[in-house]
């Protein structure tokens, strides 16, 4: 289970009004299957697939705590290539000479980063397109 569907879950808990919330009643509250709320909050307690009776509000410091501990972990920042650091490269072999060489000598030690190697990607697929492009339809006739 997301973040997300733990969130729907609570607020939905939390929006109804009955004092003891089975999985049927919080279908009918959401518009899913009890079958597809139980198998999804069984993470939190296991027996609910077999018991229909179980009081879902009992959940709810379980659900808060996921959220919270979903909530803490915080991802890498995606490194993004603007435009502007493609168009300082005329081609991949321009690329290569301002990168990785040395006196005009290539040196293969020189180690490329993340952000480098996306350059690298789009000068690639940009030359690519234009080999593509250049080519001229040739089609086989068929006897």
């Amino acid at each position: 289970m997301n973040k997300t569907t733990a969130k729907k879950y609570l607020s939905a808990i939390h929006g109804s009004k009955r004092k003891h919330l089975t999985c049927e009643a919080l279908s009918l509250h959401m518009g899913i299957y009890p079958e597809i709320i139980a198998s999804e909050l069984s993470e939190f307690e296991p027996m609910l697939a077999m018991d229909p009776t179980y009081n879902l509000r009992e959940l709810v410091p379980a659900l808060e705590k996921y959220i919270e501990e979903q909530s803490k972990e915080k991802k890498e920042p995606r490194i993004a290539v603007k435009k502007a650091d493609i168009d300082q490269y005329k081609s991949v072999a321009d690329f290569v000479y301002n990168k990785m060489t040395i006196g005009g000598l290539v040196d293969r030690n020189i180690p490329l980063d993340e952000k480098d190697l996306k350059v690298l990607r789009h000068l690639v697929n940009q030359e690519l397109e234009a080999l593509k492009n250049d080519k001229p339809n040739k089609k086989k006739k068929r006897k």
